[in-house]
C-alpha cells in the first residue's frame, strides 16, 4: 500500500483511514476471552472477528480504498538535503565516551552489604536504647520484631514483650540482619543514581518511605501488632539506620563501570580488529 504523490495538484494519495483492524482484535480478544466466562462471548468475538476481516479485505480488494491528502505549499516544505563532504570522527572501543552509559561510576556491592551491618548494628543500639527509656527493656523492640512471624508475641502484654526470650532473640536476629543486608545493597546500587544530597536521600528520605510503607502494610495485616508499635521511636531507629548505611557507601571507592567497552569485549569475544584503531585495523 504504498503512496503516490501528485506534485501537480498538491496532494498525495494515502490508504484510506479504516476501523476494521481494531474490531478485528476486538472480537479476536472477546474469542479467547469467551473460554475463562461464557460461550456466548466466544460466539460473539468469532462473529465480529469474521465481519471485521471481511470488512478488511474489502477495503484493498478489488480496489485498494485512498483518499487525497492535501501536502504543504512548495516553499513551506523541507528542502533537499545536500550530502556534506565533512569527515566525521568516530569513537573508538574503550575510548572515553564511547556508548556512554550512566553512571560512569557506582559503588562496589560489597559497600551495601558492609554498610548494611553497620547500619544493623547502629539500629539495633538505638532500638535498645528506646526499650530501656520506654519499656525498661532492651528486649522489647527485639521481641515486637520477633511477633512479626511469632503470633504468640503478637497478642502478649508489656511484661511478655520485656523479658528475654531466646526463640525470639534468634528469629528477630534473622529478620534484623537479611533485612539490613538487602537495604544495604539497594542503598549501594540506588546511591550512584543519585547526583548529590546522598546523606538527605539515605538518611531521610528513604527511612520515611519504607516505614510509611511498612505502616500502611501491617495496618492492613496485622492491626493489633500495628498499635503496639511507637512509630515516632520506630522512625527514629530507621533513620539512625539510614544514615550509618548513606554515609558508609557514599564514601567508599567508586569503580568505574564498563559504558566504555563493547559488548563483544565485555563478553570475552576475541575477534580481528576488537579493540584497535581505524587506522590500525
Amino acid at each position: 500500500m504504498s503512496a503516490r504523490r501528485d506534485d501537480d495538484r498538491g496532494s498525495i494519495r494515502m490508504p484510506a483511514p479504516t476501523a476494521w483492524p481494531m474490531l478485528l482484535a476486538a472480537g479476536i480478544c472477546l474469542g479467547f476471552g469467551g473460554l475463562v466466562t461464557n460461550a456466548i462471548v466466544t460466539a460473539t468475538g468469532a462473529v465480529l472477528a469474521v465481519i471485521a476481516a471481511w470488512g478488511w479485505i474489502r477495503e484493498v480488494l478489488p480496489v485498494q480504498h485512498l483518499e487525497e491528502v492535501a501536502l504543504r505549499p512548495a516553499a513551506l516544505r523541507a528542502k533537499d538535503v545536500r550530502p556534506s563532504t565533512a569527515r566525521v570522527d568516530h569513537l573508538e572501543v574503550g575510548q572515553d565516551g564511547h556508548r556512554m552509559r550512566l553512571p560512569i561510576e557506582i559503588h562496589p556491592w560489597t559497600a551495601g552489604l558492609t554498610g548494611g551491618l553497620i547500619g544493623a548494628g547502629v539500629m539495633a543500639l538505638v532500638a535498645a536504647a528506646i526499650g530501656v527509656a520506654g519499656y525498661g527493656s532492651p528486649w522489647y523492640p527485639i521481641n515486637l520484631l520477633a511477633a512479626t512471624v511469632m503470633p504468640s508475641l503478637s497478642q502478649a502484654g508489656t511484661k511478655e514483650l520485656s523479658a528475654f526470650d531466646p526463640t525470639a532473640f534468634g528469629i528477630a536476629s534473622v529478620i534484623h540482619l537479611l533485612a539490613s543486608l538487602l537495604v544495604g545493597a539497594l542503598y549501594g546500587l540506588i546511591l550512584p543514581l543519585v547526583p548529590r544530597r546522598h546523606a538527605l536521600i539515605g538518611g531521610l528520605v528513604a527511612p520515611l518511605f519504607w516505614t510509611g510503607l511498612l505502616w500502611a502494610v501491617l495496618g492492613v495485616l496485622n492491626p493489633a501488632l500495628n498499635g503496639r508499635i511507637e512509630w515516632p521511636a520506630f522512625v527514629l531507629s530507621q533513620v539512625a539506620f539510614g544514615v550509618a548505611v548513606g554515609w558508609f557507601v557514599s564514601r567508599s571507592e567508586k569503580i568505574a563501570t564498563l559504558q566504555d567497552v563493547s559488548l563483544a569485549a565485555r563478553a570475552g569475544i576475541e575477534a580481528s580488529g576488537l579493540g584497535k584503531g581505524r587506522d590500525e585495523a
